[in-house]
């Protein structure tokens, strides 16, 4: 484990820091306060983060795609090869009920230990315990393709909700050591859009592994169990290589100790002028110290958590109901519909979903204290695709149309909620809140999960049954749990007004942050950054 100094305590970072500024900010200086130093410009610090982007986010984008293909592609396996009698169900004699329940059982666990996965995170190597995830999600993933009862598969997917718990929220938290709050929304965007493409290449490729059926005496949905697995396995491995741990002042090393020392040295994100740059740029929010249980136990008994559990418990469930009963949906919409055909149509939700998150998380960002509305209005855009399904019963291309506006409205609602968490629990409680309150509103929130994959669709025998208004029922229990978001969204905002998010004395105390000055970095935390960087720039005419 890496020892972390206090931001103020490296000569390095301020002899770095003289080095990297520019001669426009020695003018500012003597502008300002007395032996009070001013922030970088604006490009400058722009180009250390992008750069960071770079080590970071493509290894983020990956894990998340091959992980979430794990976790979802029991979904498409319900209709794989299902012509032959070679889909998921009647290989392994499975009632719809156990098929629920299998659902149900993963986040379950999930839920269950996503808080003290997370804890854990906090208190070893960041880059350690995501590899543990990946590698440990690809093994039990990969051993789905031995199931031969409806149990065994229940029993692995609880298996596979314990060993991925912690990596959505550990994620979001991993973030907030390199990022500062207002900046990991568009961040957390870029690498959820692979839980989309992901989505939509397990409709794509499964088409595929149908093709495989019998291939070595396996059916379809076993070698995509098998191939996943397998390559989560080889990315977990490869993560230790490439994952920077904590950021650390320039000049300071890493000491490793215990089993830590056992492990690839740690890469390093940034060096030189960059790090020095990005270290005085993020030391304003990012505030290394180890916590206590009095720490923990005030994140706990903080009211801000609820309102974000509920906003996340209606989002997540509506999403992942549409990426575990998709394909039974569509199915619904169009009963003509072939195994493959049905894998195709599967796949432009996500890319709906897609576009809406690479369009929106931007502006996010930029305009971040907007966030709660950027989410409603997401969350709206979904209600009304649930309604084009439910009602427009005569044209079945209108209903799956309607699929696709969830798709698209789903995009922003997950990342901004998680970004949102970070910016209020960064603030108020420093790393640990950040840990707990990650991972609480997804845990917590992942109980929506639970009642979407269990006791709504093929859980539901009534509304499953075969006519004219099939699903029509959890259609209107999905709106319902989107209208509690939006609610719980907007009592957030209102309790924030009366009562603020102030930071918990015991920060305020032995944090940098806690004078009265406000450096560049604070005040780009603080402020909007608008469009500028975003619309072409047209230069000024010239009059004769």
């Amino acid at each position: 484990m890496a020892q972390i100094l206090p931001p103020d305590s490296p000569s390095g970072v301020d002899k770095l820091a003289d080095e990297a500024r520019s001669p426009s900010q020695d003018v500012e200086d003597q502008r300002g306060t007395p032996g009070q130093q001013e922030d970088y410009d604006v490009k400058t610090v722009e180009k250390v983060y992008r750069k960071l982007d770079l080590r970071i986010i493509p290894a983020f984008w990956v894990l998340y795609f091959v992980c979430s293909g794990l976790r979802s592609n029991i979904g498409i396996a319900q209709t794989m090869n299902a012509e032959k009698g070679h889909d998921l169900m009647t290989v392994l004699n499975m009632t719809p009920r156990d098929t629920s329940t299998a659902l149900a059982l993963f986040y379950v666990a999930y839920v269950i230990f996503d808080f003290p996965s997370n804890l854990i995170m906090s208190r070893v190597s960041p880059r350690a315990w995501m590899a543990r995830i990946v590698m440990a999600t690809g093994i039990i993933g990969a051993c789905c393709a031995a199931a031969q009862a409806a149990w065994s598969i229940q029993l692995l997917r609880f298996l596979l909700g314990v060993v991925i718990a912690g990596m959505w929220p550990g994620m979001a938290y991993y973030l907030t050591l390199f990022y500062p709050p207002s900046r990991t929304g568009k961040r957390i965007g870029m690498y959820f859009t692979a839980a989309q493409v992901s989505a939509a290449v397990v409709g794509l490729v499964s088409a595929g592994f149908q093709l495989m059926d019998g291939v070595g005496g396996l059916v379809g949905f076993r070698w995509m169990f098998l191939l996943y697995g397998l390559v989560a396995i080889v990315l977990g491995f490869s993560l230790l290589w490439w994952l920077p741990d904590r950021p650390l002042p320039p000049g300071q090393t890493r000491v490793r100790t215990g089993l830590f020392k056992w492990l690839p040295a740690s890469p390093e994100a940034l060096t030189g002028r960059d790090a020095a740059v990005h270290y005085h740029d993020l030391r304003r929010v990012y505030n290394p110290r180890p916590w206590t249980l009095r720490d923990l136990l005030q994140v706990l008994m903080d009211w801000r958590l609820w309102p974000l559990v509920l906003m996340y418990f209606g989002v997540v469930g509506v999403g992942i109901g549409t990426q575990l009963y998709g394909s039974v949906i569509i199915r619904s919409i169009v009963p003509e519909a072939t195994s493959v055909q049905i894998s195709l149509l599967f796949a432009p939700i996500w890319i709906m979903d897609l576009i809406a998150i690479v369009l929106i998380m931007p502006l996010s960002d930029r305009f971040h204290q907007y966030r709660p509305f950027i989410f409603s209005a997401a969350v709206c855009i979904q209600i009304a695709g649930l309604l084009t399904v439910t009602f427009a019963l005569s044209n079945g291309w209108a209903r799956y149309g309607g699929l696709l506006i969830v798709g698209f409205g789903l995009g922003p609602t997950v990342p901004n909620c998680m970004a949102w968490t970070n910016e209020i629990f960064q603030r108020r409680h420093g790393e640990v809140g950040v840990a707990a309150a990650s991972a609480l509103v997804s845990g917590l929130g992942n109980l929506g999960s639970v009642v979407t994959t269990y006791a709504l669709y093929t859980g539901w025998p009534e509304d499953s049954a075969p006519g004219r208004y099939q699903y029509r029922r959890s259609n209107f229990v999905m709106i319902g749990i989107l209208g509690m978001s939006i609610v719980s969204s907007f009592v957030m905002v209102i309790l924030l007004k009366v009562f603020g998010n102030d930071r918990s004395p015991k920060l305020a105390a032995t944090s940098e942050s806690g004078s009265d000055y406000e450096d560049g970095a604070a005040r780009r935390e603080n402020q909007h950054r608008g469009l500028g960087g975003l619309l072409p720039r047209t230069k000024p005419r010239q009059t004769a």
